[in-house]
């Protein structure tokens, strides 16, 4: 039977090995004393094992409230830090998602034998990832239903995020339509309450989307919000199918993993994940989860579109960190199709050429509100300057030299570059 391997940044007064220990016995057969039905073929048939342990760094205080230090003389009263790879039975599980999650990622995190863990890498079995649904249209199928090949797809969220009628709604996609984005979506603040419900508001956007495809044979994506319970999201998606939409947006820690996969197994439309809430998991340097294990979940329960936050934003996130975030997006899990990063927040034509320089590819959604919106000539121009700029990043010309002969994108940067 297959393993699955779960690699850990942590952080204990103890031994690194002990604590490894400890979260091997926590997380499979173990308990914190021995009983007599956990023989030795139990345990090498379900035990979780550790792989390696490596030594990084030691410090003098806790990173988190909690751990209980050595009771010996051998205790330094310092704090350890190691990266521990364990292996966990996948018979324990079987091929359930949800109990993955519990298992690599369950009652560790309250051990006290740790001051720190993170789970920072997966490594997904051909077998369990091919009993998962996985993403149905990826990077490739959702360029195919826009009809967009060769650069980002450029497109905006629909602003102020409350407040606003179906009718207010379709006002603003019809402005954002005509400027000539590629795709719109929700915010994830708006789902379906009492002024905006989600069949009257999908019906008056898709009603400006159709006419635009009408008349100017381009597709726009509109992504709209169906997050809720279950049955209530099944019900979302029939009205956004109804209505000729063409994808939904859902927040996928409110919905949880066994929502995703239910709405991918029921539906025919794409997908785009918003992952509000994912700083409360990973903020803390010493906590929670990294991006590159957390977003695997997700993948293999379905969705098609993953927001990365972006280079420069409002957020608190490095570069690095937004990069590699989008690099891991695009890397398949096995038998898995790559999903499509988005990157959003503050952007504009200033972090265009160092994205693609970066990643090293346009296989991306590019999403920017006030960097469309706020323009001075407008949203038109706040859409062609940025499809300006990345013609300037994927030719390799300077953003200020492709400027000079690109008007939109010249008052982009005299505007934006001040503020």
């Amino acid at each position: 039977m297959p393993r699955i391997q779960a690699t850990y940044l942590i952080e204990t007064p103890h031994a690194p090995s002990d604590a490894a220990e400890a979260i091997a016995n926590e997380q499979s057969s173990g308990t914190f004393v021995d009983v007599s039905t956990e023989t030795d073929d139990l345990t090498e048939r379900h035990g979780a094992r550790v792989e390696d342990v490596t030594v990084r760094a030691t410090v003098d205080e806790p990173s988190l409230p909690g751990a209980e230090t050595p009771d010996n003389s051998s205790y330094a009263g310092s704090y350890t830090r190691a990266t521990a790879q364990l292996s966990y039975p996948m018979e324990n599980i079987g091929t359930s998602l949800p109990n993955l999650m519990t298992m690599v990622a369950g009652n560790l995190f309250v051990l006290k034998e740790l001051s720190g863990v993170r789970l920072i890498d997966l490594s997904i079995p051909e077998t369990f990832a091919a009993a998962q649904p996985g993403p149905q249209f990826g990077i490739e199928g959702t360029r195919e239903v826009v009809g967009i090949k060769d650069r980002p797809i450029i497109g905006t969220i629909i602003k102020p995020s409350v407040g606003l009628s179906p009718e207010e709604t379709a006002e603003i996609v019809e402005t954002v339509v005509d400027a000539g984005v590629d795709f719109i979506k929700d915010d994830e603040l708006i789902a379906g309450p009492s002024y905006s419900p989600v069949e009257e508001r999908v019906e008056a956007v898709m009603d400006v989307i159709n006419r635009h495809e009408a008349e100017t044979g381009e597709t726009v994506m509109y992504a709209c919000n169906v997050t809720g319970d279950v049955d209530e999201m099944l019900r979302r998606h029939d009205a956004v199918k109804d209505a000729g939409g063409n994808c939904l947006m859902i927040s996928l820690q409110s919905v949880g993993l066994a929502g995703v996969k239910r709405l991918r197994e029921e539906s025919d439309l794409p997908i785009h994940g918003h992952r509000n809430g994912w700083g409360a998991m990973s903020r803390c340097p010493l906590l929670g989860f990294s991006y590159e294990a957390w977003q695997k979940f997700w993948r293999l329960a379905g969705v098609d579109h993953l927001h990365v936050s972006g280079i420069r934003s409002k957020f608190y996130e490095s570069d690095e960190s937004v990069i590699a975030s989008a690099t891991e997006c695009q890397t398949p899990i096995a038998s898995q199709k790559p999903v499509m990063p988005v990157f959003s927040s503050g952007q504009w034509a200033d972090q265009v050429q160092d994205t693609y320089e970066v990643l090293g590819n346009a296989d991306l959604m590019y999403l920017a509100g006030g960097g469309i919106l706020g323009h001075p000539d407008g949203p038109g121009a706040g859409v062609t300057h940025l499809k300006q700029a990345w013609e300037a990043a994927m030719q390799g010309v300077p953003l200020e030299e492709y400027a000079e002969t690109h008007e939109e994108l010249r008052t982009a940067i005299e505007h934006y570059g001040n503020k």
